[in-house]
């Protein structure tokens, strides 16, 4: 893909909705999505940071990365589990809202998945963001912009592949809700391709305000280059193994790592 794609991306090809009535049901339906998953996440981290910035600062809280959610071992379990499903049925409604509107799955980035060339690019993309990200998250630390991420406090057999069901499951549900649907939904609304990258870069950006201004600022900048990836390549896949190595690394590894990673949290 030519540098020249980027900065501006070929035809998308996804018709614009003019019926009046069409329209408003897909403005309603973006509502509604919103409300149920990402977009009151943004405005309910907007709200944490600031009343951390009045608390203090957010520099002098702490935020836990998949804390425990019950002192027993079996419930705790219950309930991570369903943490993970739950997420993978936000990924599942985004493309089923797609689907059941007369769209193909295929013209959304949604289609079969291709291993050689999706697996690649993902790691590519995760690269690009993780290694700046950890780099950024451990300036705005210092600088007192970011909360002191607490890592997951995986001491039983089971916590592990459940963090990875977490991490892999966020990532099915950021990139698919956020990027794929959000993005077209907004095409067909008659959105720009700039206009629509850059909000879903700051709703991305916005739910992540809770960890601090460093979280915000780093998500953004994800949201805009793999948002611009999905609009020069239509893929999703690649999206989705770039997110989840970035969990699985800041979920898993940093919690094995936790010792030697002061300097981050």
């Amino acid at each position: 893909m030519a540098l020249r794609e980027y900065l501006k991306p070929s035809p998308h090809g996804i018709p614009v909705v003019t019926d009046r009535i069409e329209r408003r049901g897909i403005i309603v339906e973006l509502v509604i999505v919103g409300v149920l998953t990402f977009a009151f996440s943004a405005l309910s981290a907007a709200l944490a940071l600031l009343e951390a910035q009045l608390a203090g600062g957010i520099g002098e809280t702490t935020v836990a990365l998949n804390p425990s959610r019950s002192d027993l071992d079996l419930i705790d379990a219950v309930r991570q589990v369903m943490s993970g499903l739950r997420l993978f049925a936000i990924a599942a409604l985004g493309v089923y809202l797609l689907w059941r509107s007369g769209i193909g799955l295929a013209r959304v980035g949604l289609g079969r998945w291709a291993p050689r060339r999706d697996v690649p690019a993902g790691l590519v993309l995760a690269a690009i963001i993780g290694l700046p990200g950890l780099a950024l998250v451990a300036v705005a630390r210092a600088l007192g912009l970011n909360a002191s991420l607490v890592p997951s406090q995986a001491d039983t057999w089971w916590e592990w592949p459940v963090l990875v069901l977490i991490a892999i499951g966020n990532a099915a549900a950021e990139e698919i809700v956020v990027v794929a649907y959000f993005i077209t939904r907004l095409r067909q609304l008659g959105a720009s391709d700039g206009a629509s990258l850059a909000a879903s870069a700051i709703l991305r950006g916005g739910y992540h305000l809770y960890q601090g201004f460093g979280a915000g600022v780093g998500n953004l900048v994800m949201g805009l280059v793999y948002g611009r990836f999905y609009q020069v390549s239509g893929r999703v896949w690649p999206l989705v193994i770039a997110h989840a190595v970035i969990d699985v690394v800041a979920f898993v590894g940093y919690g094995l790592l936790r010792d030697h990673l002061s300097w981050v949290g």
